[in-house]
């Protein structure tokens, strides 16, 4: 199958509220009600981040699209002969999600993934209350997240196969001296240079990160202002990405995952792109250390 784009996520929460300021206040999108939760808006759709409400705060859900009827159902033939289980939604997470029709299943590390087709919407102009004028979807989707896949090369190969997703690159993490994580960059049927990444870990969230990407590096500015005003953890500071050249900050958000804001991401030709392993995570910045109390830097190097 060809996957055409993260089309949105969907997050479980203990306190709905607590998502409406941060989603208004500091990433700049507009909330609306929706059928059993929150529909956080960022561009013509009804929605790209949805809340529901949970016993937990975490990461619940990735949706990726396919472009008609025929795709999904092709879709759904081909999860039945490679076996690999899928449960079809019901009426009511289609309608939280906006979409025509739903089915998920979950990769070997335990993510679940929502395969969907057709999207609802009045086509509402996106109306920041914040003032951002917009951000950077489209065909590319609504941006980044990465996955926790301690079984990495298992979930990868799965991703690869079932999803049809291809490999753009892959960084080796070394958070602390003798630790090394791999992390596999992954892109779908469009040109934004990865639309989930793996972690080869174990990550209590679900996610490690979310990402979205603004139109300008003043509206990262911006986002930095409100993050601070907000009282929000800053979780890495601004910096230039090596793989993809997003320059971005890292924050908390109230799902216990981060969320990465950033500008700039390139886009790439996958006819004539080349994998690689990078060596380091930024060209310059992105001091992760920020994001880790005296305490969690003490178990990290005990870790090691």
């Amino acid at each position: 199958m060809k996957v055409a784009a993260l089309t949105y996520v969907v997050v479980k929460t203990s306190d709905p509220q607590a998502w409406r300021a941060f989603a208004s206040d500091v990433l700049g999108m507009s909330v609306k009600d929706a059928p059993g939760g929150l529909a956080l808006k960022m561009d013509e759709r009804a929605g790209r981040v949805f809340v529901e409400a949970g016993d937990a705060d975490c990461f619940f859900a990735s949706g990726w699209e396919l472009r008609s009827e025929a795709e999904f159902a092709a879709a759904c033939e081909e999860l039945r002969a490679r076996d690999v289980s899928y449960t079809a939604a019901t009426s009511q997470e289609c309608a939280l999600r906006h979409v025509f029709d739903m089915v998920w299943f979950r990769d070997p590390a335990g993510n679940r993934h929502e395969l969907s087709y057709g999207y609802v919407t009045d086509f509402d102009r996106f109306a920041s209350p914040v003032g951002v004028p917009g951000f950077v979807t489209g065909e590319l989707g609504l941006g980044h997240m990465v996955l926790p896949a301690p079984n990495i090369a298992e979930t990868r190969q799965f991703l690869i196969d079932v999803l049809g997703f291809g490999l753009s690159d892959v960084l080796i993490h070394r958070p602390a001296p003798d630790m090394a994580q791999r992390i596999d960059f992954m892109h779908c049927d469009n040109g934004r240079h990865h639309s989930l990444a793996l972690f080869e870990g174990e990550v209590p969230s679900g996610c490690v990160h979310l990402m979205f990407e603004v139109e300008s590096l003043d509206e990262v500015g911006r986002a930095y202002d409100r993050m601070q005003r907000a009282g929000v953890r800053l979780m890495a500071t601004l910096g230039k990405h090596t793989n993809d050249h997003m320059t971005s900050f890292y924050f908390m958000s109230p799902g216990g995952f981060a969320i990465e804001y950033g500008f700039g991401g390139r886009t790439i030709d996958w006819d004539h792109h080349t994998v690689f392993e990078s060596t380091s995570v930024s060209l310059w910045g992105h001091d992760f250390s920020v994001g880790f109390g005296a305490d969690e830097q003490a178990a990290l190097a005990n870790a090691a």
